[in-house]
């Protein structure tokens, strides 16, 4: 199994930055595509921006210039650093991982994940 904990949500005023971490924890031989989506009240959850193992990323386009997304094979972890907050990107951001690839402890096998989310609220 492979398991992602997200953190580095909150509040912050219209402007400002966050900066949120995602790791992934279990027996992880390689990850492929690590993503973060977000999911505000009442709508569908979104994809906001994706990175390959190799490091190639696309973003939506509300968030191109002001959101980037990084990450740390070694560590397992992919970060989004969120600059120019806007209200509208209030919502509940999750990690995702397309596909991992983990040691049972007799064979490998691959799974797809989501982390429990974390609350970003951006105040006018």
């Amino acid at each position: 199994q492979v398991q992602l904990v997200e953190s580095g949500g909150g509040l912050v005023q219209a402007g400002g930055s966050l900066r949120l971490s995602c790791v992934a924890s279990g027996r992880i031989l390689s990850i492929n595509t690590m993503a973060w989506y977000r999911q505000a009240p009442g709508k569908q959850r979104e994809l906001v921006a994706a990175i390959t193992s190799g490091g190639s990323t696309n973003y939506i386009d509300s968030v191109k210039g002001r959101f980037t997304i990084s990450r740390d094979n070694a560590k397992n972890t992919v970060y989004l650093q969120m600059n120019s907050l806007k209200p509208e990107d209030t919502a509940v951001y999750y990690c995702n991982v397309d596909r991992a690839t983990y040691y049972t402890g007799s064979s490998y096998r691959n799974s797809a994940s989501w982390g429990q989310g974390t609350q970003v609220t951006v105040s006018s």
